[in-house]
């Protein structure tokens, strides 16, 4: 049996498997993609201290260093259910089933999508959630970008870089970023914001090929080859639907020890209801629950 099982290997989770380990517990990792979760889609990260302007990709292989020096055991694997028995968890995988005394989870959360018609069929077919990953396909085209926080805005300044223009599609009449952030956008001149819009429907026969967009009740067509959504996000946590854990939004409910009103089980990072979603405030997260954790066994 682990003294402690981790789910999911952001920020926050790393962060916590470091203090976990160094606490002397028995520790397991899951994760069922990369170390570092979303960060490696991240094109730069400007406000990390001492590490100014490292990319995303580059932050999380330094995260992955520092976990596997220390020689934490972590497994690439999917969490399919956890369940408590008793004083004892049990954490489901494809692979295997796992037994621990605590359990954090950490496993960030999703994009949320348009939930409109055919945005499944058109995904990789012209609909991105990951400019890092898709932007260099769309070099010389036109394509469009939804959101209005600061992810869409850095990622709609990483994509100016290969697309001929952008169209950026505001829902409301102002977009929630800083000034200086603003100012770039505004200074590129391929591309055209336009507030006050819904995208109302996603055309094209095998790929997308141009967006339905709805300004003060008339609608318009829009020709783009593709269209990169950042409207926000949703905590990846279906496996946890065993426990009564969640507030109104869906995220997890936690106390000043980052634990649950489930003994033993915790919650950090993105799967937290928070008003700042930082990498270093993750890293502060996962520290205090793997420190709260080993307080609670070495109590009993």
């Amino acid at each position: 049996m682990y003294d402690l099982i981790i789910v999911g290997l952001g920020a926050a989770g790393i962060s916590a498997a470091i203090y976990a380990k160094r606490s002397n517990l028995k520790v397991l990792c899951l994760e069922k993609g990369m170390p570092g979760g979303i960060i490696n889609y991240i094109d730069k990260i400007d406000n990390y201290p001492a590490l100014p302007n490292i990319s995303g990709a580059d932050f999380s292989y330094k995260l992955y260093e520092h976990l596997i020096s220390l020689n934490i055991e972590y497994k690439l694997e999917t969490v399919l259910n956890v369940f408590k028995e008793q004083n004892t968890f049990k954490v489901k995988t494809k692979e295997a089933t796992y037994e621990t005394k605590k359990v954090i989870i950490a496993s960030g959360r999703k994009a949320r999508k348009l939930g409109l018609a055919n945005e499944e069929k058109f995904l990789g077919r012209g609909i991105s959630y990951c400019a890092v990953c898709d932007g260099a396909f769309f070099k010389n085209q036109t394509i469009a970008v939804v959101g209005s926080g600061r992810s869409a805005v850095q990622e709609t300044l990483y994509l100016s870089s290969f697309a001929y223009k952008i169209y950026m599609l505001i829902r409301k009449d102002k977009l929630k970023v800083e000034e200086p952030l603003l100012e770039k956008l505004k200074a590129k001149k391929n591309i055209e914001i336009i507030y006050n819009t819904t995208v109302t429907s996603l055309n094209g026969e095998e790929k997308l090929s141009s967006l339905t967009i709805k300004k003060e009740n008339k609608e318009e067509n829009l020709e783009v080859s593709g269209l990169f959504i950042y409207i926000g996000y949703e905590p990846n946590i279906t496996y946890l639907n065993n426990f009564n854990i969640f507030d109104n939004d869906g995220y997890i409910k936690v106390n000043a020890k980052y634990e649950t009103e489930i003994p033993g089980l915790y919650a950090v990072g993105d799967n937290v209801k928070k008003d700042y979603y930082q990498i270093i405030t993750a890293m502060y997260e996962g520290t205090v629950a793997a420190l709260n954790v080993a307080a609670s066994l070495i109590e009993k």
